[in-house]
């Protein structure tokens, strides 16, 4: 894998140059771009010819006009190949859980060790899902304290048209477990546990582990035993 092309978008100019000087000097790093808010990040690739564009794209949560909530659920659909990684000083529930929902492949703040911060860029290049300690620790915390919402305790099944038996394995996943431990916990091999996850992430047309966790979230369902 040749370097790592990375789009910078922040509104302030000497964080944005800051980065840029930061990263610049990275071997396997390349800073593609920067942009100085969501809408010149997004005219900015569009004039990129495919094939060109940045893997990776650090992105502020907060910025006038189009904020990075807006900025990744744009990136999406129109620039798929670009992961999108918040990066910024807020630790707000609505930034972490709004941005990760609107398809940011990873949430940072600006206070992360630069060692750190070109190891996420690398992980979300290779499609990796990277999340700084508050994310996590806000992601988990909210997890384990998810209600079970009313209409969900009366239907007659699991949501998104999941069985009992499929229903249990996003459980797992939410509660942090990784293969092996659901693999053991269901008495199934490793390899039928990852093939599990990837059925029910396509069956709910969910991209990754954090999807299918913040899933869970909102469509707690109850189980017997």
């Amino acid at each position: 894998m040749g370097a790592v092309r990375v789009l910078l978008v922040d509104d302030h100019i000497l964080m944005r140059e800051g980065l840029r000087k930061l990263l610049e000097i990275e071997p396997g790093i390349e800073i593609a771009a920067t942009a100085g808010g969501g809408e010149e990040a997004l005219s900015l690739l569009a004039r990129t010819p495919d094939g060109e564009r940045p893997q990776v794209a650090l992105v502020d949560a907060r910025m006038p006009g189009m904020d990075g909530g807006e900025v990744d659920a744009r990136l999406r659909p129109e620039f798929p190949e670009v992961a999108p990684v918040i990066l910024t000083t807020f630790d707000d529930d609505d930034y972490i859980f709004g941005g990760l929902r609107a398809g940011a492949k990873g949430y940072l703040l600006k206070d992360v060790p630069p060692d750190e911060l070109v190891a996420a860029i690398r992980r979300a290049a290779r499609g990796e899902t990277v999340l700084g300690g508050a994310a996590s620790e806000r992601l988990v915390s909210a997890l384990r304290e998810a209600p079970v919402p009313a209409a969900q305790a009366d239907a007659d099944g699991p949501p998104g048209g999941l069985s009992e038996r499929e229903y249990e394995i996003p459980r797992f996943v939410a509660a942090g477990a990784a293969n092996r431990e659901i693999a053991r916990r269901l008495h199934i091999t490793e390899g039928t546990a990852k093939n599990h996850i990837s059925s029910c992430l396509r069956k709910l047309g969910l991209r990754d582990r954090t999807q299918l966790a913040l899933w869970v979230s909102g469509n707690a369902h109850p189980t017997g035993g």
